[in-house]
């Protein structure tokens, strides 16, 4: 739960708001989130998002545009058929075609749509308003006849005449649409506009409304809570806010502050947003800015002495949110703006106990190299403060070999021979490209480091030009235990294992160290 209760109640709003009693969280990560420019999940993924999502305790699923293509439908057919709790849906024009191959998925419900602002309807559709209004009474009534659920999106809507748009919505309300999705579709909107937008629908139609922002302005998140201030019974959210050009509002912003900021219950499962992002990320192929909220690298990482030493008197002092609460964990990170506190406690919880005199030499290390321009990792700080301590010691995980084949026709393939605490193990295995083949080597060693996962992987050129040096930072993990370690080598291959070796040897010595 969220670490500070008290912080609302210091705030009333200005203005009366009617939010819901609970919303309903949307999901549309296997739809609009996989238009995401280059963006494609395969059909085995697209299940396991769907298991994933529903794990998280999302209420709707909308797996795909089922008549985009025999993938997409055969995919929504297979996730119907898991039984999951979640309502699964697709999305469809109002067109007895679109609506058939819904009815082919087996689908429960079905969300319907069609452009009804005047820009799209003359330039796009090249139709008229009274056409629009047949084709999606029709729609909607085809469904619920055949025994579908349906929801109903005027696409453009805050681009759309407010009187014709009241016109549509009450006729798709009449014919029996169950929620009435309003599209912010090219992320026009304030958070102000949206509010008396949606304040001014509500005042028409008796069926719920439901909200979905796009952040081509960067308002989506905003937007989205507005139009739930407004009333709004359902939001439309895509895990990591993907989708097409700027993305969707994000599920994990959107739900996170429902629940932090208006005590708005969602039904999610809090604990398991980071996991959901974390795979969304990997499948998608988009990596998170750090700074991104509630789930990037960075969102419970604190590196200023002064915000450390707050944090390590109360946690609220710089954080609203508990770590825990959305999966994450804190990280006190050693640089060139940390202070001796925080670097205290890191080095503390290597199990060292330097002097004070020690600790002082340990921080003016640490800013020394930050101050060169490197971010200094865990192996960087457990190797500064072992040799200030004068603590001697081998590292437990060597290389002795590393062979690595590639080419145009050869699958990249690595074997590799270790020396563990004195003893030779050997690995190998194949890859996507060299340093894959490496990597996946180095934890297939018969002394068996399979439980080592290698979780972040970042490389980057310090110099210019085809001898460019590299730089390479890997975050890893084993039971529980986390470690960041880096290496620099103008052979990337070699950056690489280097690096993994040592986040190795450092996961290796915490064990001991319990």
């Amino acid at each position: 739960m969220p670490s500070n209760e008290f912080y609302l109640s210091q705030f009333k709003a200005r203005s009366p708001i009617h939010p819901p009693k609970r919303v309903i969280i949307f999901d549309t990560s296997m739809r609009d989130g996989e238009q995401t420019p280059g963006v494609t999940y395969t059909n085995d993924e697209k299940i396991e998002i769907a298991r994933k999502l529903d794990e998280l305790g999302v209420p709707k699923i909308e797996a795909s545009f089922a008549i985009s293509s025999e993938g997409e439908a055969e995919a929504t057919k297979k996730i119907v058929k898991l039984g999951l709790s979640s309502i699964i849906t697709t999305l469809a024009r109002p067109i007895k075609e679109d609506i058939d191959k819904a009815l082919w998925c087996d689908v429960p419900y079905i969300h319907i749509f069609i452009s009804t602002s005047d820009l799209h309807i003359k330039t796009m559709m090249k139709t008229t308003r009274e056409e629009v209004l047949r084709q999606s009474v029709e729609g909607i009534e085809y469904a619920r006849d055949h025994g579908l659920r349906v929801e109903y999106s005027p696409q453009d809507a805050t681009r759309t005449d407010m009187d014709y748009l009241i016109e549509v919505c009450k006729a798709a309300e009449d014919a029996g649409a169950e929620m009435l999705n309003i599209p912010d579709t090219v992320g026009v909107m304030t958070p102000r506009m949206t509010f008396e937008f949606f304040s001014e629908l509500k005042k028409h139609v008796k069926t719920p409304l439901s909200a979905h922002a796009h952040n081509d302005l960067g308002q989506a998140v905003a937007n989205t809570l507005a139009a739930i201030e407004a009333g709004a019974e359902q939001a439309h959210v895509t895990i990591n806010g993907l989708g097409e050009r700027a993305g969707n509002a994000s599920l994990e912003q959107v739900a996170v502050c429902l629940e932090a900021q208006y005590k708005i219950p969602t039904g999610i499962n809090f604990g398991k947003i980071a996991e959901v992002s974390e795979m969304i990320q990997h499948y998608s192929g988009i990596y998170l800015p750090p700074t991104t909220p509630i789930v990037g690298d960075n969102a419970f990482a604190h590196e200023s002495g002064i915000h450390v030493h707050g944090l390590l008197a109360h946690s609220g002092n710089y954080e609203i949110l508990s770590p825990e609460f959305v999966g994450k964990k804190r990280r006190i990170v050693a640089g060139k703006h940390a202070g001796r506190h925080g670097i205290g406690s890191m080095v503390e919880g290597m199990g060292f106990h330097p002097s004070k005199d020690q600790l002082k030499l340990i921080a003016e290390a640490v800013k020394a190299l930050g101050d060169s321009g490197k971010s200094v990792t865990d192996t960087d700080l457990y190797a500064i403060t072992k040799n200030i301590m004068n603590i001697k010691g081998e590292e437990r995980v060597k290389l002795k070999e590393l062979v690595v084949v590639t080419g145009n026709t050869i699958t990249p393939t690595a074997s590799v021979i270790l020396i563990v605490d004195g003893k030779e193990y050997a690995g190998a295995a194949i890859g996507n490209g060299p340093i894959d083949a490496a990597v996946k080597a180095l934890t297939n060693v018969e002394k068996g480091f399979r439980d080592m996962s290698l979780e972040k992987f970042n490389m980057k050129a310090i110099t210019g030009g085809t001898n460019a040096v590299a730089d390479v930072t890997v975050s890893m993990r084993r039971n529980g235990r986390h470690v960041t370690a880096s290496s620099v080598n103008g052979d990337t291959v070699m950056a690489s294992v280097e690096a993994i070796l040592k986040g190795m040897n450092r996961l290796m010595e915490t064990e001991d160290e319990k």
